[in-house]
């Protein structure tokens, strides 16, 4: 064993044998990869087996990324009932998607039933509706209805994130017989570390922790080790705000409850990690110009189509930054030097302006940034552009006036950089509030406006200084 991990990390394509799935640094080995590969292709189910078979979830996904398409369907179905259907929650839509058309109906329901319900929700809704009808009906009608009721929740909701498997109680029970209930039960949640407390109507009355339940005396009726004070949520409540909550109270797990306040789910920690990963990839694609359901897997023309949008809004608005440079064309055709040093007065003000816009968007939604102190947090932002700008201006006036030999233009360009760096900071957090508030995503459509503000206000205020400064015009 100390021989392979030598070998492991010395040589990037990995041990000879290729056993290993990762190397030090986590990725999967390409040796591994042919190993697995060839295993399909020569029809080798026990060697796939042998291969796959005891590897997390959390591997299987990353093979299965690693493998040519035509092979991914085919290794799910050599493995047949050893195929953990939870690794397909760790790829790529679009290839889980691809998996899934490949796969029969029946297969893909069998491998979902031993899921827990919210993997198994993940999987099935970004079907068809048909296809997941047909997969549905393939189900036992509990776990049919159960799954039907989960994926009529709007999507991004808790009623999609929830697991429908939890540990119910009545009242009147005590430690004992709860005790005994756990222990002769099967049909439990692989793990879970509270007890729900409900009427005969599945009300919930409150919760008891499994640390507590283990303390108490076997006589004690569990409605006296109720805790009633738990925070709750609503299937219907965006999965936003449910990860917003965890992370406020330091929750590990939360009930669900539907419209007339039954227990339906629960949603654990392991649920939230998901969330709010979900959340930064979508709000770091959205600030990129990208659909947040953009996959490194989907195809050219797809990709093609989530960009170009976003790239013709950019379009438009560079087209106005090169109206606003056409009003000075007499003055820079009189002084060359103002070319030269317009792009540096532009990028300036846009890197100032997309590094408030970041952080102003990241604030809006994490809550950090409300009204209650928005006008100081302005105030901030005006005053870190102002003092910036000054530092800056120094810096590049100095430069230019060398340069140019023409200690008036330094003069000119620092002044341009103080003007542009402060309303870079303005409004970098002005547009992304002012978006806010008119119910738009400021992830979304912040990064064109603080743009073309920064262009047309740099280029306005170092043409127009140097052209009234020189009279060039």
């Amino acid at each position: 064993m100390v021989e392979q991990e030598d070998m492991t990390a010395t040589d990037p394509a990995g041990p000879v044998d290729g056993d290993a799935p990762r190397d030090d640094r986590g990725a999967i080995l390409p040796a591994f990869v042919e190993r697995v590969a060839g295993a399909i292709e020569s029809h080798q189910p026990d060697l796939l087996r042998d291969l796959v078979a005891d590897l997390h979830e959390a591997d299987v996904g990353d093979l299965i990324e690693a493998l040519d398409p035509d092979l991914r369907s085919r290794l799910i179905e050599m493995l047949g009932a050893d195929f953990d259907f939870s690794a397909l929650t760790e790829v790529d839509d679009t290839i889980r998607e691809e998996i899934l058309d490949e796969l029969e109906p029946k297969t893909v329901a069998e491998g979902v039933r031993d899921l827990d319900s919210d993997d198994a929700v993940y999987i099935l809704e970004d079907l068809p509706q048909d296809e997941r009808q047909e997969i549905l009906e393939q189900l036992p009608p509990l776990e049919r209805v159960a799954l039907a009721q989960a994926l009529d929740y709007p999507e991004n909701s808790a009623g999609r994130r929830m697991q429908t498997d939890f540990v119910a109680v009545p009242p009147n029970w005590n430690v004992g017989q709860t005790i005994d209930y756990l222990r002769e039960t099967s049909e439990l949640p692989e793990r879970f570390y509270d007890l729900y407390v409900v009427d005969p109507g599945q009300k919930l009355r409150g919760v008891v922790a499994l640390d507590q339940l283990l303390r108490s005396k076997r006589p004690i009726p569990i409605g006296e080790l109720v805790n009633e004070d738990l925070r709750r949520i609503h299937a219907t409540d965006d999965q936003e705000e449910v990860a917003r909550m965890f992370e406020r109270y330091n929750l590990s797990s939360s009930p669900v409850l539907d419209d007339q306040d039954r227990l339906v789910g629960v949603i654990t920690f392991d649920d939230v990690v998901d969330i709010i990963e979900d959340e930064a990839d979508e709000d770091l694609k959205a600030l990129g110009g990208v659909r947040g359901s953009e996959e490194i897997s989907d195809t050219v023309r797809y990709t093609v189509g989530s960009r170009f949008p976003w790239l013709f809004v950019n379009l438009l608005t560079a087209l106005i930054s090169a109206w606003v440079i056409s009003l000075f064309e007499s003055s820079i055709e009189k002084m060359v030097a103002l070319a030269v040093l317009m792009p540096i007065v532009a990028s300036m003000g846009g890197n100032a302006g997309t590094q408030t816009m970041t952080v102003a968007v990241r604030a809006l939604a994490t809550r950090d940034l409300s009204r209650a102190n928005a006008g100081r947090i302005v105030r901030r932002e005006m005053m870190v552009g102002f003092l910036n700008g000054l530092a800056l201006a120094a810096i590049i006036g100095t430069i230019a006036a060398f340069w140019f030999q023409a200690a008036e233009l330094g003069f000119v360009i620092a002044l341009a950089l103080v003007i542009v760096l402060t309303a870079a900071g303005l409004g970098g957090i002005l547009i992304p509030l002012a978006l806010t508030r008119l119910g738009v995503d400021p992830a979304v459509s912040s990064g064109p406006f603080v743009t073309t503000i920064t262009d047309v206000i740099g280029f306005l205020s170092f043409l127009g200084i140097a052209t009234l400064w020189f009279g060039l015009k």
